[in-house]
């Protein structure tokens, strides 16, 4: 079932240094005796352990090389990350040129002296402590939505903006 979540090329490539082996095993375990029954002799044994040894190296390279996905470690989580940084009496968000339906992560720190929290929607962060960090996830869908600290009366001070969803 792992294989199943490879991308097409690292399946590719298993498949073909798999079947190299497995070619190779096969070949020598059934159709060389036939055409030649002391095989390998003396002769052909040390050639056999080598090309052996050369392909069951090859098979665990490419498990390890084909078998993880280059961008496993940072992989994002499904929607988008939006960078908010609150302080005294401001939300401050980068500059979003379009910004489409879907979900989105906050990623919310607080730069101010005093505890905040951010409220995008009808979902909130927990109280941010002054240097701390908090993420909120938030399906967006098209329209306007708010997004302001809930902290008494910080809202009516400036700390509130929205976003335009196409």
């Amino acid at each position: 079932m792992l294989v199943a979540g490879l991308s097409t090329g690292h399946m590719i490539g298993l498949a073909v240094t798999g079947g190299v082996f497995i070619a190779f095993a096969l070949a020598s375990s059934f159709l060389a005796p036939r055409r030649w029954p002391n095989f390998p002799g003396k002769n052909g044994l040390s050639v056999f352990i080598i090309v052996s040894f050369v392909l069951f190296f090859a098979m665990l390279t490419a498990v390890e090389v084909f078998g993880v996905e280059k961008s496993e470690a940072a992989a994002e989580p499904s929607g988008k990350t939006i960078d908010v940084t609150e302080s005294e009496y401001k939300i401050a968000l980068p500059s979003l040129t379009s910004l489409a339906a879907g979900t989105y992560t906050f990623v919310v720190k607080n730069a101010g002296q005093t505890a905040h929290n951010l409220v995008v929607g009808t979902k909130s962060t927990p109280l941010i402590q002054p240097g701390q960090t908090a993420e909120l996830t938030v399906a967006l869908a098209s329209g306007t939505t708010p997004l302001f600290c809930s902290v008494d009366g910080h809202r009516k001070l400036g700390m509130n903006a929205t976003l335009t969803v196409a």
